[in-house]
């Protein structure tokens, strides 16, 4: 069986993390099904996607983020 020893800590991420992360990805689901036109975020819709999970993974990865 593999060690766990130096393994990575993760936790859930706080409320107003999770939230951010949310309405980052909400913003992009509304710019590219509901075809509402958000400066930015319309034409980069995966872009916006990846930075509400790099906002997520990170409120796991680091403690009390």
């Amino acid at each position: 069986m593999a060690s766990l020893r130096g393994a990575i800590s993760l936790s859930a991420p706080t409320v107003p993390v999770f939230g951010v992360a949310v309405f980052i990805a909400l913003l992009a689901v509304l710019a590219r099904f509901l075809g509402i036109d958000i400066p930015w975020v319309s034409d980069n819709v995966a872009e916006t996607l990846l930075i509400a999970f790099a906002v997520l993974s990170a409120g796991v990865m680091f403690k009390g983020l």
